[in-house]
């Protein structure tokens, strides 16, 4: 006898999981290892449990669909489940391996299910390929950083962050007299946010300019940049450039 395939429910409404579970005890191979009714949650329970498929809504409190699969790097074994339909659009644009959206039936339902069922074990798939690519396409309107700590989850607005330092394959994200560290190069993030208040003044930093309270000369020729929090941050000669344009 096969293994089950084990499954997890992400919604924030208790009446939609409960409709995926009746959907699914129609079907004798799958196990519900688990529900979520938050994206926080949800990043645990699939790091935890590692489902074979995850049925996950897009719109949820705390953290968004979109936003799990990039804490937790899943790139397949999703169906996507929402009320809201530019996402359906998107998503089945990109041949992801389907979308429910609701309300749905359970004909609709068990077509989504068959079509995951033959995905399911393969590491490279048309879902996982637009997956990347929706991940991609959010990020370029980043509103927020989300870093993973351990078991812990940081969620950083983009309007309070301060500044952020390059040290070698991290960065250093300070927010509110805080400091965070993420694998990410600085110039990746430099190009998800709003050149209007973000500014690369050195190789090293970017800062925003909201936070910036003024400009000091620190040679004859560099200057330091004096941001709200009393933190000087030094300015190269094409970052000084920059803030000039901006200002």
């Amino acid at each position: 006898m096969m293994n089950p395939i084990q499954v997890l429910i992400v919604d924030d409404e208790e009446l939609a999981r409960r409709l995926v579970r009746e959907y699914l005890s129609k079907h004798t191979d799958i196990l519900v290892i688990g529900e979520a009714e938050h994206g926080l949650d949800a990043v645990k329970q699939i790091n935890a449990l590692n489902p074979d498929l995850v049925f996950l809504d897009i719109q949820m409190p705390k953290l968004t669909g979109l936003e799990v699969l990039e804490l937790t790097g899943r790139q397949s074994g999703v169906i996507f489940t929402t009320a809201y339909d530019q996402y359906a659009l998107k998503a089945f644009d990109l041949h992801a391996v389907d979308y429910l959206l609701k309300p749905f039936s359970q004909s609709r339902f068990d077509e989504a299910l068959a079509q995951a069922r033959k995905s399911l074990g393969q590491t490279v798939t048309p879902q996982s390929i637009a997956i990347q690519q929706m991940l991609t396409d959010t990020s370029k309107q980043l509103e927020r950083i989300l870093i993973r700590d351990r078991s812990q989850v940081h969620v950083i607005p983009v309007d309070k962050l301060e500044y952020v330092e390059a040290q070698d394959d991290y960065i250093s994200i300070v927010s509110e007299g805080k400091s965070y560290l993420k694998t990410q190069a600085l110039s990746e993030l430099e190009a998800q946010l709003d050149p209007a208040k973000f500014v690369r003044v050195h190789r090293s930093y970017l800062i925003n300019i909201e936070q910036l309270q003024g400009i000091e000369r620190y040679t004859k020729d560099s200057h330091v940049a004096l941001m709200r929090s009393g933190k000087q941050i030094p300015i190269s000669r094409t970052g000084y450039e920059r803030i000039k344009d901006i200002m």
